[in-house]
Formats: structure tokens, sequence, C-alpha cells
């Protein structure tokens, strides 16, 4: 699964709380902040034994996240057109893993600060690996060896009916797993879900806007017409990896069976439940080392005040600079076994007698004029109309919806000829992928 920009995420925010808890090169605290040098390197890799085409996500550590402009739609303003996080890859490097049995794998710039090995392959237990970069300003950067400690099987992924600790109804997806070999006493789990979107107010026609010229006097000049549609936007597919860390230790556990543990819960009132939802669950048998490490990351993401816990010198990473040199590296490489399993449901499939959850948007209908004063007008006065169509149509903030009907609109204080909806409420593509996935089944 592709975490990587999840991954980041959760760094981003721990920075300068990276990392814990390994038992590996302390770093200090106090020179996380030193704006003279540049930002540490943050290196983040889980390796895997199944054979996929493994990947290494490489960044520097600049705290730039607006938790605002991020995480909140306004229908007003286009897409894009706003300050958002910048997460500060870092390109140019070469990437290579070295087996202690000899062999080799090179890694390639798919993507920004994405390196993803030129074929696929798959870690074998027994076998100790060491990752090493060299970043394009010529600095050698080497991990600890890592080993696959163990592998286990997920045997069953099923969702039930429940209520959580907070007396919230909902749907609880658990897993069910048996140990086959090697170590397999401490455990993390990771998921990707994908739900299914129908845009709510739909329209298989849209607004065509062609010749604009708001500047133009004495009125703006354009050209508006309603056409068929071209794309598909009506049922679209989102994808969402997780971003909290979802660990379990077996140890003392003699059997090492795992039964009905829970791995998400999603309240009967969340969205992405309201059509058809999937999600793909991999269990991760990986190191004591790394499950203390994301354990203590767990901990302190979970204090009211992380900082305050913090004591200079309790940060580590498992990869340092090979010539010696002192260095502030953030991020862990860890070696797992790991096992996946898909489950699909509906909502009907648990709440057959409930509504379905609510479009987490305010739908609403608008009539607003079809046009406005030039913007070059010497003597504009006051306009007591909302923004125009044809300003909306150019934004790409508004979705068509039908001829004006005043059953929709009995408010409008400047209706036009058409009704109009956020373009979030008719175009499903501003929520996700209008294809379809491939493992996607309808039931």
């Amino acid at each position: 699964m592709n975490r990587a920009k999840i991954i980041y995420r959760i760094m981003l925010s721990w920075v300068p709380l990276l990392l814990l808890g390994a038992c590996v090169d302390e770093l200090e605290i106090e020179s996380l902040g030193n704006d003279e040098e540049a930002p540490p390197l943050v290196i983040e890799a889980v390796l895997t034994d199944e054979v996929i085409n493994q990947k290494v996500f490489l960044s520097r550590s600049s705290q730039r996240l607006d938790l605002e402009t991020d995480t909140i739609y306004n229908p007003n303003v286009p897409l894009g057109r706003g300050p958002r996080d910048s997460v500060d890859a870092e390109s140019g490097a070469t990437v290579r893993l070295f087996g202690d049995d000899g062999t080799e794998y090179d890694f390639f710039e798919s993507e920004a600060g994405l390196y993803q090995s030129d074929q696929a392959f798959a870690l074998q237990l027994g076998t100790n690996y060491t990752l090493e970069i060299i970043t394009r300003n010529g600095n050698e950067y080497a991990s600890d060896p890592i080993t696959v400690p163990g592998r286990s099987e997920l045997t069953n992924l099923y969702a039930e009916r429940a209520t959580n600790d907070n007396g919230e109804e909902g749907i609880a997806i658990y897993v069910d797993s048996e140990p086959r070999e090697g170590d397999t006493q401490f455990y993390r789990y990771a998921y990707e879900e994908t739900y299914k979107i129908v845009s709510p107010l739909w329209s298989a026609n849209e607004f065509r806007l062609t010749d604009y010229d708001p500047c133009a006097l004495p009125s703006p000049t354009y050209n508006l017409s309603v056409v068929p549609k071209e794309v598909e936007n009506r049922v679209c597919y989102n994808t969402v990896a997780s971003n909290t860390i979802i660990q379990l230790s077996t140890a003392g556990n003699p059997g090492g069976d795992i039964s009905k543990h829970m791995v998400r819960f999603i309240g009967k009132d969340n969205f992405i439940i309201s059509e058809r939802y999937s999600i793909l669950v991999q269990q991760q048998v990986q190191s004591a080392d790394a499950f203390s490490l994301y354990s203590n990351l767990n901990n302190f993401s979970q204090s009211e005040n992380i900082f305050s816990q913090v004591q200079p010198g309790a940060i580590y990473a498992n990869v340092f600079r090979k010539d010696g040199t002192t260095e502030n590296v953030l991020g862990y490489v860890s070696a797992v076994g790991v096992s996946n399993q898909r489950l699909f449901f509906n909502f009907e499939d648990f709440f057959p007698n409930d509504e379905l959850p609510e479009f987490p948007f305010n739908c609403v209908y608008q009539s607003p004029p079809e046009s406005h004063p030039s913007y070059c007008s010497q003597n504009p006065g006051p306009n007591p109309c909302p923004l125009s169509i044809i300003e909306r149509v150019d934004l790409g903030t508004i979705s068509y919806f039908s001829t004006y009907d005043q059953a929709l609109v009995p408010l409008a204080s400047c209706p036009s000829d058409y009704v109009v909806v956020p373009r979030i409420c008719g175009d499903c593509t501003l929520l996700g992928s209008n294809v379809e996935p491939d493992f996607w089944i309808e039931g």
C-alpha cells in the first residue's frame, strides 16, 4: 500500500519528536530548530516480504502544515488557489538496498521524494539488509541492518455492528491471525479504505464559458452555454490510507494466535459508508525495536502537550552518516512480514432500516445573476447581487443543476435563468477519482 504521504504527515506532526524508543543513534533535540542549517533528512521505508516494487520516501522536515486550509473545504474558493501544506521532498538521491546474501537492489525516483525499486522483490527471512542513500549533495547514509523477524497469516477479516467506548454506534472491523514462522510477537496494522461517492445534486449537463472578458465595457462579454457533460462525475471512488498507529503484542501468549482484534471503527453517521465501502488491511510482523518506537510515538501523539514530555537527547533514528559526521537524521527503516486481506460491505448490511449518512457538505440550490458589472467600470456603484454565474464558472466553484425553478430557489434575490449548486455537490471528482478501481466489486 502506498502510504508515503500519510506517513510523511505523521512524521511532520511529530517533528521534533521523531524518533523515540529504538536502540540506535541519538539526536539532540535542541538542534532540530536551527534555521541556519538544512532541515533534517527524513527517511521512511517499510520493506516487506511480499513480491512488490519496494518504496523509500525521502524528505526534509520543514513544518509548514496549516490545519485549517488543508482540511476545510470552502465552496467559494477554487481548489489549488490557497495556502496548502508543502512536502519538502528530497529529490535526486541514489538509493540502494544490500543483502548479506549478496543481493543488491536499485531504486529510481518515480515522483518527487518517492523512490521505488526497479524490480519487484521480497525480503527473505533470515537475511540481513542495509539501506544506503546518497543525497544529491553527496552525503552518504546507511541504515542499521534490518531483517524480517517472522511471518503470520491473516486468517479472517470481518465487520460487525458495534458500539465504541464513547457510546457511538457504528461498524467495527476485526482481524484474526495465526503465526507461521519466526518471531511473531509484535504486530502493526495499516489499511487503505476505498469508498464509493455519488454526487447528490448531479446533472447530465454543464456550463461552457468561452470568450469571457470581465473588463469589457460597457459590460462583460462572454458566451455561456449549457452542454452535455463529457466527463463522468456522478460516481467516484476515494482511497485513503490509515494515519494512526495500530499495534498489538502477543508477548507472553504461548499460542500467539490473534482473535477479534479491532483495526478500525466507523461511526454509523460517517459519510464514507453511505454507498459501498471496502478496506484492505495489512498485518505487519515487526521487530521489538520497531514496536517500541511506534508505541512511544503513539503515546506522545496522544499527550495534551507532547513537547513537555520530551527530554533533550531522547530522539533516535536507525539511519546514520557513513562518514561518522554527527547529523540529525530522522526516520526509521524497517523490515516486516506481511499478510493482506480485503473486505467489502454496504451500509444496509448492518443498518437495513436506517437512513443513509448525510453528505458532508451543505448542498444548497442557488440562482445568482448570470453576469456582473464590468470590472473596469469607472463608477461601478454598489452591487446588491451575489457573485454571478459567469464569475463562478470561471473560478470553477459551481455546477449546473437545472433551468430556473422558483420552487428550488424561492428566496433568490437576483435570479437568473439557471439553478446552480456548489461544485462539490454536483461533481464527485472533487472528492475522488471517476475511475473504478481494478479490485472493486459491486454488491
